[in-house]
């Protein structure tokens, strides 16, 4: 089913550097054109193509690392995404479905076939006529100051439903509910409720979230300050200083994919997330 494969991985840890030559060994040994992002280039010597993330057109992507990791390739990679496999070197993992041991057992189950493939929805943030970067989590709108209160009016396809004061808000996927906005205390979405949640993070209101259809067009009018910074899945940092500031979010065409073998949900919430100890 699949030739090609890409291999991001966290460079900042020798385990994972390891697993990464042993995985390139692995796909070679089974006819696979092995691709490694080109920030691993100098840190291992495999027999695999070097490329920017950008230009990593394969059938599948197999990340080594955590959710940020995985955050990271899906914000990159060429659109339509691939499918992810991702393996657990992270603090908590939510995102990845395997451990390092399971690593090529997982891998050869793939090249047969014997999978399922999750996709999430993801948002798309415009300010003015400038198009962002695609978020599978959140999209995170703050004044860009320590302690400095962002004053926003919040809409929903242009008409006004409240005003905000809070330190920023956190305008997140399902699958982005379990990340940031569930730390500043916004709820947990099934996997059947394919919504857009608008979370604050400490709000001088009285409100937690915001949980809208998923066709909403949310719009942000920050009042003041004249100043704003936007992060998409704690990666991507875009600062305006404007006097009118407008971000407005939908829902993208494009999706995240990920290869499941087990895909229940609340035993991954429950496991990796609500009960999770120091790793």
């Amino acid at each position: 089913m699949f030739k090609s494969a890409g291999i991001v991985a966290r460079y900042d840890r020798e385990n994972a550097l390891q697993l990464t030559k042993e995985l390139v060994s692995h796909l070679n040994d089974r006819g696979i054109n092995v691709f490694i992002e080109d920030t691993l280039a100098d840190k291992i010597e495999v027999s695999a193509e070097v490329v920017p993330l950008k230009k990593m057109k394969t059938d599948f992507i197999i990340t080594i690392g955590g959710d940020g990791t995985i955050l990271r390739a899906c914000l990159n990679s060429p659109k339509p995404e691939p499918p992810i496999l991702g393996i657990n070197m992270g603090a908590r993992g939510f995102l990845t479905e395997v451990e390092p041991n399971e690593t090529f057992q997982a891998v050869d189950r793939i090249l047969k076939g014997d999978f399922k493939v999750e996709k999430c929805s993801k948002l798309s943030a415009k300010v003015d006529n400038e198009t962002l970067p695609d978020a599978l989590n959140d999209v995170v709108i703050s004044s860009g100051e320590p302690l400095k209160i962002l004053y926003t009016e919040i809409c929903k396809d242009g008409k006004a439903i409240m005003k905000c004061q809070a330190d920023g808000l956190i305008v997140a996927t399902q699958t982005g509910a379990t990340g940031y906005s569930l730390s500043a205390g916004g709820p947990v979405l099934d996997k059947g409720i394919d919504a857009i949640l608008v979370t604050p993070i400490c709000s001088l209101t009285v409100f937690k979230s915001l949980v809208f259809p998923t066709e909403s067009e949310i719009t942000l009018n920050v009042i003041r300050p004249k100043s704003m910074l936007i992060m998409i899945d704690g990666n991507y940092h875009y600062m305006k200083s404007e006097k009118e500031l407008t971000v407005k979010i939908t829902k993208s065409k494009n999706v995240s994919s990920f290869i499941r073998f087990e895909n229940d949900f609340y035993e991954r919430l429950s496991c990796r997330l609500l009960f999770q100890g120091p790793r």
